[in-house]
């Protein structure tokens, strides 16, 4: 028997699954729609099938949201989801009215904002190694709000302008965002450790009026002075019209850092006194379909696409998410690691829509101990943590048990996202480093849809490996891969293939900035399958579980002799059994005399760690013993260096193309664009080997 054909092992389960929201809508659909759903797969079946604008509308009754208006129809159900189709036609609304006002439940009247308690906390800010907390009430934020959205008004912004940040994820970023969108602007983000060469790709591409900049940073324990880079943007601005100057925002320094000597810059509190001290808050409505924020792909070999997403999508798809998945409360406290670079920031934000006090870190989790960070969890009663496997990884090479240090009592669940979870991974955060209790919701799906894919849910067990199942309303199936372009063919449950949508959702993005003809649009999601979304990921379902297992990027797909298999195959083996590698990446290399792949596979040692033939020699068994001998690479080299962004995913497809003899001109989304000039010897790999062949060994099977 395949592994495949067996149940993986369950590690957890809801306590009370008929107590959750997603039970009782569902309960309400089948007395309104007379149905008999009674699993999750009944009712993502019923959201994604013929009747699925049923669930939508649903979904907007219980949504709570504040707006004006009425819809005629929900969306045309025939129309090709490439042509973007409108949802809501006639409906206007507010992001910022609703994350400041509105409690998402289906109690509330949806045209009535609902004062969330003036004196409740909204918002905690918590600087590195802990040492700062503060805390800003609904009432003190609002107020903030309209003082920024006032000033705005006074400088002549309005519906449709934008507003950059190049920030923390403070109390400051968090009143730009809600101030920019109050009056129908858009609102992009960049974490400050990004180089400014990546900034400007995205500034010069949308030309905000304004660029919000911390005017200093820490991170790792280094305080850095962002004022030679406010110069830096400022210079890079220069010709654009629309752009006014930059704004600094006082970080660290106890009040705002001097601006002399600096063109075009005002700090905050200058900017301010444009609202006169006016704090009234005053909300533009914008169609369902308007937008509100532009964010970006990674762009790792090139410009990035600016991706730009509505009001109205994203809101509706916050409220299914948050909702029915993630059973999201007033009561709820959530601590998202994150930059503001990441459309994890996001969450951050918009956890606020159901009342949620969201609890904003800005450094590094590791400084000066991964203790002082975890400590928040307890300190701060944080019910809903995200972070990313990577961390998770940290923490069991370390040997930090988080249940053993901490009381964890008030902890409901921890999200990973950014990288596949391991197997291993899940068994240790059950086995050894959380409490049994907690649900470990893996998610994937991300910048383009400003949601996700595959996704939690409270109605089935936690199994090892993969996501628990797709998001409901979004209709995902998998596609042979194997087909290259024209009419795509689903493959059955527990085959590999392209992650697809088959049907539109309402948080597609409206549309690319700069794209006017929307070829640029049409060729990131549609240009391989017709009137079909390819969204780029490698996976496969369970034919048991109905797992969403992903597998890896597509176009980091390894495909030696047609065996096709992910990059996370290779790295769930590494990570399991090899605590002496710090880290690897994996992938194919096809130069243009090649008639088939070879499977690279390079290794980052841990400090005091030898790489040796015997090393070589084991990492290959291991795969062969857990994967197949198809599997194990052809070339396993030690590597110093591996790229990443500044979220610290690392980053494939630029090595694939490298080793494979391509040039290429990295972007400024690497963290660490030096370490590509490495790998370019690879590209002449027969070389590399004899070269090895006449030292201390040959890393060639």
């Amino acid at each position: 028997m395949s592994s495949q054909d067996m149940t993986p092992r369950k590690l957890w389960e809801h306590p009370n699954p008929k107590s959750t929201a997603m039970w009782k809508f569902m309960q309400r659909a089948n007395q309104k729609h007379g149905l008999n759903m009674q699993t999750f797969r009944d009712l993502y079946s019923w959201s994604v099938g013929d009747n699925r604008l049923d669930f939508w509308q649903d979904m907007w009754d219980t949504s709570g949201l504040i707006y004006e208006g009425d819809y005629e129809k929900i969306v045309d159900p025939s129309a090709p989801m490439d042509s973007i189709p409108k949802w809501f036609e006639g409906i206007h609304l507010n992001f910022a009215e609703n994350i400041l006002f509105s409690v998402s439940s289906s109690a509330h009247s949806s045209r009535s904002k609902m004062n969330k308690e003036d004196s409740k906390i909204a918002l905690t800010e918590i600087r590195e190694a802990n040492t700062e907390v503060r805390h800003l009430s609904w009432g003190s934020l609002r107020r903030r709000v309209g003082l920024l959205a006032n000033a705005f008004r006074a400088k002549g912004l309005k519906k449709g302008d934008r507003i950059a940040v190049v920030a923390s994820t403070s109390f400051d970023t968090f009143i730009c965002f809600m101030a920019i969108t109050a009056i129908g602007g858009l609102f992009s983000s960049s974490s400050t450790d990004m180089g400014t060469k990546g900034i400007l790709e995205r500034l010069l591409q949308i030309k905000p009026a304004y660029v919000f900049v911390d005017d200093f940073t820490v991170y790792n324990g280094r305080k850095m002075d962002l004022r030679p880079k406010i110069e830096e943007i400022v210079n890079g601005m220069q010709g654009e019209a629309s752009f006014k100057g930059v704004v600094t925002q006082p970080r660290y320094s106890g009040s705002p850092a001097s601006i002399d000597g600096l063109a075009k810059t005002v700090t905050l509190d200058e900017f301010l006194q444009a609202a006169k001290g006016q704090e009234e808050l005053f909300f533009e409505r914008v169609a369902f379909r308007d937008p509100f924020l532009v964010v970006y792909s990674s762009g790792t070999t090139g410009v990035p696409k600016c991706i730009v997403h509505s009001v109205g999508g994203v809101l509706i798809s916050v409220t299914k998410e948050g909702y029915l998945h993630r059973e999201m409360t007033p009561e709820s406290v959530v601590l998202q690691y994150t930059t503001t670079g990441w459309i994890m920031y996001l969450v951050s934000v918009q956890c606020c829509l159901f009342g949620s006090r969201s609890v904003l870190y800005d450094g590094s989790p590791f400084q000066p101990h991964p203790q002082t960070f975890l400590s928040i969890l307890q300190k701060q009663n944080v019910t809903d943590f995200g972070t990313s496997p990577r961390f998770l990884q940290e923490l069991q090479k370390r040997n930090i048990v988080p249940k053993d240090r901490l009381d964890l009592s008030s902890l409901h669940s921890v999200c990973t996202t950014g990288m596949v979870l391991s197997e291993s991974q899940f068994e240790w955060f059950y086995d050894v480093g959380f409490p049994s209790t907690v649900h470990l919701r893996n998610i994937s799906g991300g910048t383009d849809l400003a949601g996700c894919f595959g996704i939690e849910n409270p109605l089935e067990p936690v199994y090892v490996g993969g996501c628990q199942g797709p998001c409901l309303g979004t209709k995902l199936e998998v596609y042979d891969s194997l087909i290259e372009s024209g009419p795509g063919r689903a493959v059955p449950h527990g085959e590999p293939g392209e992650l697809v949508a088959t049907a539109s959702f309402p948080n597609q993005p409206v549309f690319f900035w700069g794209d006017d003809t929307g070829e640029k649009y049409q060729n990131a999601y549609y240009t391989r399958f017709p009137h079909v979304w390819t969204h780029g990921d490698f996976i496969q379902i369970h034919p048991k579980t109905g797992q969403v297992l992903f597998l890896g990027r597509a176009d980091g797909v390894l495909n030696p002799s047609g065996v096709r298999f992910g990059s996370s195959d290779i790295y769930s083996v590494i990570e399991t059994h090899f605590p002496e590698i710090a880290d690897s990446i994996c992938v194919g290399q096809r130069r243009p005399q090649d008639s088939d792949e070879s499977v690279m596979l390079f290794l980052k040692m841990n400090e005091g760690q030898a790489f040796t033939q015997s090393l070589v020699n084991r990492v290959k068994n291991k795969i062969s013993e857990e994967r197949s001998r198809r599997h194990v690479p052809r070339y396993i080299f030690q590597t110093w260096d591996i790229p990443t962004t500044v979220n610290l995913k690392k980053v494939e497809l630029p090595v694939k193309q490298i080793v494979s003899g391509r040039i290429i001109k990295p972007s400024g989304t690497l963290a660490n664009p030096e370490s590509l000039k490495f790998y370019e010897r690879f590209a002449r790999v027969e070389e590399v080997v004899e070269k090895e062949a006449k030292g201390s060994f040959r890393s060639k099977m």
